[in-house]
Parts: C-alpha cells; sequence; structure tokens
C-alpha cells in the first residue's frame, strides 16, 4: 500500500513537473553584451559619454519616473502619473517599494531634489526649461509644476532624467568631479561594480531589493569586440549589435535575429550660412542630384531605406506621408544650377562669374547605436555631384574633426548623423532649430523660415495630440521645402542573442529614453 502511494506521489510530481515547469527562481551566473567601442564612460548622469550607448549603461544604474518597453511607457519609479492642466503640473506617485543602492528608501524628496540639482547644474539629457519647481506633496507623491505647457515632458524628463538620491547629492557641489563610489548609488536594478577603462569592459551587480523584481542575472558585463559572430558563437556574449552580413551566419547557429524600425538616419549637413547654400533653389538642385537608393546599394550593398525629406521617420506615429520629396534628376538640377548663373566649361563643371563651383565634402567613420560603421557615402555623393557638374574635394577625417568644424560654421558640406526619429517630436525642434538644437552638431540650426521656427515652438507647447499632430505634419512639409540639411537612409539597425538563457530583449518602442536604437532595455533582465 505505502510502495503504490509512493509511485502514485512519484508520478504525480514528474507530471507536474512535465505539465507545469517551475518559473525561473534562480538567478542566471551573468549576462555579457558586446560593443564595438567600449567605452562610453562612467555610468552616471555627469560622467557618461553624450550619445545613447553611455546613457544606457548609465540607465541600469539610476532609474526615471517612467520608462518605455517595446509597446510604449510603463511604470519605474512611479506607479502612476497624471496632468493636471489647471496648475500645469504633472503629478507622480512613486512606488513605496523603490530602495536606493545603500538600502535607503527612495522618496518624493529625491525626485524634488533632482529637479533642482539639475536646474543648477545642468544634465544635457534633459531639457528643464520650462518645468518651473517640483514639491514633494506627501512621502511618496511629487508633484511638478511646468510654467507653460510642455507636449515632450513624459519623454523628455519624467522617462530620460535619472533620479538623484538626494542624501548623497546634496552637499555635492561640482557633479563632473564627483567620482566616489557614492556617485554610482542609484535605485536602478543593477550596481556599477567597476569599469576597466584599459580593456574597455564593465561590470555591473544585481541589486536584488529592486522594487520592480529581482533582477534575472547575478552580474551584468559589457565586453569591447568588434566580431559579433565569433562572441556571439563562442557564448562570450549574450547579446551583440549586428550588421545585415552576419545574419544568415547567426540563425543557422540558433542567434535570435532583431530587427529595429527606422530610428536612425545618415544625413548630409549644408553650411546655410553662406553662399551658394544660403540660396534654397541650389539646395533643391543638390536634393536632385543625389540618388539615395544608390548610395544604398553601392555603399552598403542595398541594406537600408531611403529617407524622408521631413526628418520624420517614416515608422513615426506622426510622420507625414504627403512630406514633399524630390526624385534623383541630374537632368532638373543641372537646370536649376544654370537658372541660377552658373556655366559649364569644356571639362562640363559649373562656374560663375569666373569662379568655378567647387565644393569640400567632410566623410568620417559614424558610430551607429555603439558601432563603428565604415561607409563609402563620401565617394558615392562625390561621384553624384561631380555627374552634374559639381567639383567636389572629398575629405576623411576623424569623426571629433568633422564634429568640430561643422560647429563652427567652417565646412561646405558634412556627412552626419543620429538617432532619436522614433522618439517624442521634439526631435524636430532639436534637429531644425538653433534656439533649440544649438548645442548639436547634427542639427542644421536653421533660422531663415520664421513659420517653421514658430511652428516647432508651437508643437511643443500643444498638449491635444490631434492638435499637435497637425502642427508636425506641417513642420515636415516646410522643412522638407526648404531642406537646411539632407536625410539620406535609415541603415539596418540589427542585433542578435543567445535565446538558451531565457532572456528576450527588445528593441523599445521610440527607442530608449528619447529615442536610442539599442536593444538593451533593462527591463529584459528584470519582467
Amino acid at each position: 500500500m505505502k510502495r503504490n502511494v509512493f509511485i502514485s506521489l512519484a508520478l504525480t510530481a514528474i507530471l507536474m513537473i512535465f505539465l507545469c515547469p517551475p518559473a525561473q527562481s534562480e538567478q542566471l551566473d551573468q549576462i555579457r553584451i558586446a560593443d564595438g567601442k567600449g567605452d562610453w564612460g562612467y555610468p552616471n548622469p555627469y560622467l557618461h559619454y553624450p550619445r545613447g550607448p553611455g546613457y544606457v549603461r548609465m540607465s541600469w544604474v539610476f532609474d526615471t519616473l517612467v520608462w518605455k518597453d517595446e509597446n510604449g511607457f510603463i511604470p519605474a519609479l512611479a506607479e502612476k502619473w497624471e496632468y493636471d492642466p489647471t496648475r500645469k503640473a504633472f503629478v507622480f506617485d512613486l512606488n513605496p517599494k523603490a530602495k536606493w543602492h545603500d538600502g535607503k528608501p527612495v522618496t518624493a524628496e529625491d525626485a524634488a531634489f533632482t529637479i533642482d540639482y539639475f536646474k543648477k547644474h545642468p544634465y544635457p539629457w534633459v531639457f528643464l526649461g520650462n518645468v518651473e519647481r517640483a514639491e514633494a506633496s506627501g512621502k511618496h507623491r511629487v508633484t511638478i509644476f511646468l510654467s507653460k505647457p510642455y507636449a515632450p515632458f513624459v519623454s523628455d524628463v519624467a522617462g530620460t532624467m535619472p533620479i538623484l538620491p538626494k542624501h548623497i547629492w546634496k552637499d555635492v557641489k561640482d557633479p563632473r568631479t564627483f567620482t566616489d563610489a557614492a556617485a554610482f548609488v542609484g535605485c536602478g536594478p543593477y550596481r556599477f561594480r567597476d569599469f576597466d577603462k584599459a580593456k574597455r569592459t564593465y561590470l555591473f551587480e544585481a541589486f536584488d531589493d529592486y522594487h520592480l523584481g529581482k533582477p534575472k542575472a547575478k552580474r551584468l558585463i559589457y565586453v569591447r569586440s568588434g566580431n559579433p559572430i565569433m562572441v556571439l558563437v563562442t557564448g562570450l556574449a549574450d547579446l551583440a549589435n549586428i550588421t545585415p552580413d552576419h545574419e544568415p551566419v547567426l540563425k543557422k547557429k540558433g542567434m535570435v535575429i532583431l530587427h529595429d524600425k527606422c530610428g536612425w538616419n545618415k544625413k548630409l549637413m549644408m553650411n546655410h550660412r553662406k553662399e551658394p547654400f544660403s540660396d534654397k533653389r541650389f539646395r533643391h538642385a543638390l536634393c536632385h542630384a543625389i540618388n539615395q537608393q544608390e548610395i544604398i546599394d553601392k555603399a552598403h550593398r542595398g541594406y537600408g531605406t531611403p529617407a524622408s525629406f521631413g526628418l520624420l521617420s517614416k515608422d513615426h506615429d506622426l510622420y507625414n506621408p504627403d512630406t514633399p520629396t524630390y526624385e534623383p534628376d541630374p537632368a532638373k538640377a543641372r537646370k536649376i544650377l544654370e537658372s541660377l548663373g552658373y556655366v559649364k566649361d569644356e571639362k562640363g563643371f559649373y562656374s560663375k562669374d569666373g569662379k568655378p563651383l567647387k565644393l569640400e565634402l567632410l566623410a568620417s567613420t559614424i558610430t551607429v547605436a555603439g558601432e563603428k560603421v565604415p561607409d563609402r557615402d563620401g565617394e558615392v555623393i562625390k561621384r553624384q555631384l561631380e555627374a552634374i557638374g559639381i567639383q567636389v574635394d572629398l575629405a576623411n577625417t576623424e569623426q571629433t574633426l568633422t564634429d568640430t568644424r561643422v560647429k563652427k560654421w567652417d565646412f561646405d558640406l558634412a556627412i552626419s548623423g543620429h538617432g532619436g526619429i522614433l522618439g517624442d517630436a521634439k526631435i524636430l525642434a532639436e534637429m531644425i532649430s538653433s534656439s533649440v538644437g544649438a548645442g548639436s552638431v547634427n542639427s542644421a540650426r536653421f533660422d531663415a523660415n520664421p513659420e517653421l521656427n514658430e511652428l516647432l515652438q508651437q508643437q511643443m507647447a500643444e498638449m491635444d495630440a490631434e492638435k499637435r499632430k497637425a502642427l508636425v505634419y506641417r513642420i515636415q512639409e516646410i522643412y522638407a521645402r526648404e531642406v537646411p540639411a539632407i536625410s539620406l537612409y535609415y541603415p539596418a539597425g540589427m542585433a542578435a542573442y543567445n535565446s538558451k538563457k531565457g532572456i528576450q530583449w527588445f528593441f523599445t518602442k521610440g527607442g530608449i529614453s528619447k529615442g536610442i536604437p539599442i536593444a538593451q532595455n533593462k527591463m529584459s533582465l528584470v519582467r
């Protein structure tokens, strides 16, 4: 009898294992992420490099009020939030379980303090110009008052601003020289443990008391490698950015391949503050001279998508499908040049008043989503412009030199690029207007059209979604007609990961924070 009971219990246990497999309760020992550059600064708000990969490393350590996953905004430190139009205020109720890495509770005082601190010591990733003040209206309720309505607030502030522990930062006078261990006390899912600047590796350790759940891996490690196939296949990394060439091999090896939407664009900057670029007609001639698809085919083996001349990605919720376009048309480009007084010489090149039409094109290796991507964009564009009669000096320079010259307006044409074009439509103001994008080398800093600049300000202050959409549509139309910079194409954003460890990585809707197109969302190691 006892023997039969024992057998029955054993069979029941076996069936339970197969029918109801146990939830993963034990943490993985480690998760490793590969990165081609490696060094993105130290992971706190004032020490990380001001590009997406630097912000992402910081995000493991410091939490924001809200966050995003593959479907949109989700709670982070704030369990819920709402906008009160009568007071022009956002009210956030914080999760009472949230703790700092030193064990102290996260309170509304910390959130209010962070607003004040970033106002005194600006953090480039967060614009607080429209924030009047913040106050703790309870231990876990913080109210942030605006000086005027600000539509990008949830994305630009609540979803990007890392909250600082008041008890640590209240006495810090110069945040950029604050490098003590306390400077890395956050309330995110991982503690920062080490950055080996020589090897360009990062080590993070799980914070088991994280308020949204115990992290799935005890350690998170970033390793530097420019060979994603090798590190993924050998197990030296569990996740890496890849190029389309890598996909077939990695698929055969059982890796999961992720494809991002169009969240990053390569663009051609023009010095519209000087002739001949100050004439919109000349800029139109360049638009017709450039063949976007040919650049993709010849410089990227066909991987990529022609970009919208209105800047916003075709995958953006507010993309205007009626944005003006410029078909590749060398004959039309030449006709425009001749209408501007340019005359061809015996070699087929244009000149005006005896002065040759000769332009310098700056090109360099660009970092896309954390990886250096060599290309031949400059060579292809040079041939396209010379085909219509414009002489081009192609100068291949370091990216830092190109950025410096563009920022100083010491250039004719320059190839650049940036992400964020799936995030909040504020990116339009940042990448068009000098009043908002003055600090960005990727911004056209174009102020010659008063209507355009007025609309850029209006759309950021419009809290009604449909009215804002109409403004954003109009902005794309005007910008595409002015074309102070030409968006060329959206490269294929891809990543691959090993699914055997049970982690599901994903590309974030709208990009991490303000639009970072990297598949390293911290929710993958939490939920």
